[in-house]
């Protein structure tokens, strides 16, 4: 089983805290359209053998596509892969983008499930992050998207500066209100080169506190969970049957191929990125050629990234894998956190959507409570540097 991701690089205006690839300009957006179709073609081999059970239109801001151009698409990866019968069809939005005849565009069309990015409810916060929304059109396009898909996940970011816990929790209560299904939710970050990392550094905006992240965050997981939500990654909260299956492939090692410019792939002992240039990725594909390079992952990178992604999850680290593919001994590694209370060894969880079959009956090494919040720290104490 295989994913597909396609980057979908527009957005109407840049977001502050973005460092992602995307053009505010749509004058190109038919031919690049026409030159994902072309990459789907010319990389079908690279799945040959496999059959796609997700696809993801990511961005950037997908919701600006009309139906016409998702059905391309779809019918691309329709005529040169196998999909399987009734695919997980994830698509952003932004809560501007979702009229009500979007939404019911987007509703008789293959999508199935959508991914709204919220951020926020409250006005304050969505104008210090340079959204193209509002309070008024995130509520709205939630009431209106509940009513014709079942299957909705809204993105929340916390740790915003100025944003009290009370106002926090009032956003996840609203969230909650709306009868979402699932949540993904993230800490504020500045990153380089974006326009936040500009205001930091010149004092036109605080930094972010990690010490209120690290309230929102404790706030975010007991308020799910008092929801009936399922904490299964360190960002990801979803009702039973609810778990985004495509993002889930990722973090249990599937294979996938990222389409569009700047997409990432993945094989397991190889990963590819396209260009992260509108322009040249189109100029590259009208002469038939790939617009990717490729890195081959060693051993230890293959051990890294297991560490990374399952540390982060409820499905944890198998202990047998590790020791069976990578001849390393994470109990050893791993027992001064376990004696901090941070990580914990225990039984396979039997949640679904878990792939480790292989390893029924295994231990597995987890975060505990008090370390989830640490798991990417802990995961890079624990990684093999040579």
């Amino acid at each position: 089983m295989a994913g597909i991701y396609l980057h979908i690089p527009f957005c109407k205006q840049a977001c502050f805290y973005c460092d992602f690839h995307f053009s505010t300009s749509l004058k190109k957006k038919d031919e690049l359209v026409l030159c994902m179709v072309k990459e789907l073609e010319l990389r079908k081999e690279e799945l040959v053998n496999e059959t796609i059970e997700t696809i993801y239109f990511g961005g950037g801001t997908p919701s600006l596509l009309s139906k016409e151009e998702i059905e391309t698409l779809l019918k691309a990866i329709h005529q040169n892969y196998t999909v399987i019968e009734n695919p997980e069809i994830t698509l952003e939005a932004n809560p501007d983008d979702l009229s009500e005849a979007k939404i019911l565009e987007l509703a008789k069309s293959p999508i199935n499930r959508l991914s709204i990015g919220v951020q926020s409810f409250f006005e304050e916060d969505l104008k210090s992050m340079n959204r193209a929304h509002n309070s008024r059109e995130a509520k709205e396009c939630l009431s209106m998207a509940t009513r014709y898909f079942d299957n909705i996940t809204v993105d929340l970011i916390y740790g915003v500066p100025n944003m009290s816990n009370k106002r926090w929790k009032e956003n996840l209560q609203i969230a909650f209100d709306f009868g979402v299904n699932h949540i993904s939710s993230y800490a504020l970050t500045v990153e380089p080169k974006t326009v936040l990392d500009s205001f930091v550094k010149n004092g036109k905006y605080p930094a972010p506190d990690e010490t209120e992240a690290k309230e929102h965050f404790d706030i975010l997981v007991a308020e799910t969970a008092k929801n009936g939500f399922v904490h299964y990654e360190i960002s990801n909260f979803g009702k039973p049957d609810y778990f985004s299956k495509h993002n889930t492939s990722y973090w249990l090692g599937k294979k996938y191929i990222g389409i569009g410019p700047s997409a990432h792939s993945f094989s397991k002992t190889h990963r590819s990125w396209n260009i992260a240039n509108n322009a040249k990725y189109i100029k590259e594909l009208q002469e038939g050629n790939l617009p990717n390079e490729s890195e081959e992952l060693t051993k230890e990178d293959q051990f890294n990234e297991y560490l990374m992604t399952g540390l982060r999850t409820i499905w944890g680290v198998s202990l047998n894998k590790v020791a069976e593919e990578f001849r390393e001994q994470l109990v050893i590694s791993s027992k001064k956190f376990i004696d901090e209370g941070l990580l914990v060894i225990a039984r396979e969880t039997k949640q679904s959507v878990s792939s480790l079959s292989k390893y029924n009956e295994d231990r597995v090494l987890k975060t505990t409570p008090k370390g989830k919040f640490l798991a990417d720290g802990l995961a890079s104490e624990l990684f093999i540097v040579k």
